[in-house]
């Protein structure tokens, strides 16, 4: 059982057993937490995790299933019993957001927060990995105008920085040093900002001499990339740690992994089916429809280089079809709604800065 101060400390984060994975992942994207506790009439069950759904959903396990289906048995956590330092060692190798704290019999006693233990600036112990990053910079960015008449969509700011700025950091923070920028629209702007930045990144630039489309310009990196690589656009950013979804590509063997982003819409009507004679079959009130959404960023193999023909206009979605039409794998990485921000339209960027 819990003790009210353990029950306040989570109280925001508690599911039962009968929550859907979609509704926990909703929950975790409007507290903005990764760690969810399960309990069963205030009895602690477990603890599920942004990454523990996202295994679900790559398993296909439907969104509308309980938590209850997807429980370990076997996490690890910390006990009573056990002295601080093992504890904390613990969490800085798990990276874990919470701990729950339990007594012999296994019930809930405390919970510490990585927040309240380790300064902001104590990383988590995890190795880097140092893969090429391909930006793809070259649009017009037309739905962005007017502001992309005077500057180009990679240098549109967010915060204090550019969405560029802030998608290399990224790559950046992972151990990724090596970057490749295609470029086409107001090339020389970007050439000149990024030159005179304080912080300088490793790009190698290339451009296009006509549009490719979304991929075709990658062609022009043959023979230079001999390892996995990923590929991002720059009109969005991502709060996935893009290392787990390297380790996905690994592990399931993939020639493409695609990073997308789990959708759901709530349809205000009632939804009818029919059949032969238009005799009603099914009626389901206000449904909600979930959906993995591309958001443009990928892990390719190096060998999908030589599939994008040369010089010729080429969408990632042709390549896809490609790898599919060969037998090739293309595994998919979802990520929660709130975690993949866009600002393709003015709508969705305006949105972007005023959650900034």
């Amino acid at each position: 059982m819990l003790s009210n101060m353990d029950y306040k400390k989570i109280e925001s984060r508690s599911i039962s057993r009968t929550t859907s994975l979609l509704e926990a992942m909703k929950l975790m994207d409007a507290s903005k937490v990764k760690t969810l506790f399960v309990l069963d009439d205030g009895r602690f069950e477990g603890i599920v995790t942004i990454g523990d759904i996202q295994r679900a959903i790559i398993n296909n396990i439907a969104l509308k299933e309980p938590v209850s289906s997807i429980l370990k048995k076997n996490k690890v956590y910390g006990y009573q019993s056990e002295g601080e330092d093992s504890i904390k060692d613990k969490m800085r190798k798990m990276r874990a957001e919470v701990m729950p704290i339990l007594d012999d019999q296994g019930n809930l006693e405390d919970v510490w927060f990585w927040s309240d233990l380790f300064k902001k600036t104590e990383s988590s112990q995890r190795e880097k990995i140092n893969l090429p990053v391909v930006i793809m910079a070259g649009g017009k960015g037309t739905r962005l105008k007017p502001i992309t008449n005077v500057i180009p969509k990679p240098l549109v700011p967010i915060g204090d920085k550019t969405i560029l700025e802030t998608i290399l950091d990224q790559f950046e923070d992972i151990g990724c040093t090596k970057f490749y920028m295609s470029v086409n629209y107001k090339a020389d702007i970007m050439k000149y900002y990024l030159g005179q930045l304080d912080h300088k990144y490793d790009i190698e630039f290339f451009q296009e001499d006509k549009p490719l489309g979304t991929i075709g310009s990658v062609a022009l990196l043959k023979g230079k990339i001999t390892t996995p690589f990923f590929v991002s656009n720059c009109d969005s950013i991502n709060e996935q740690d893009y290392r787990d979804v390297y380790d996905y590509h690994i592990e399931n063997r993939n020639d493409l992994t695609i990073v997308t982003m789990v959708k759901s819409f709530k349809i205000p009507y009632g939804v009818i089916e029919t059949g032969e004679d238009g005799l009603m079959t099914a009626l389901s009130e206000k449904p909600e429809m979930t959906f993995q959404v591309n958001t443009g960023v990928y892990i390719l193999n190096p060998s999908c280089i030589d599939e994008i023909p040369a010089g010729e206009f080429f969408h990632i979605t042709h390549l896809l079809e490609k790898i599919k039409t060969r037998g090739g794998r293309v595994g998919c990485f979802p990520v929660s709604e709130h975690a993949w921000k866009d600002m393709g339209e003015w709508p969705e960027y305006l949105k972007m800065i005023d959650v900034l």
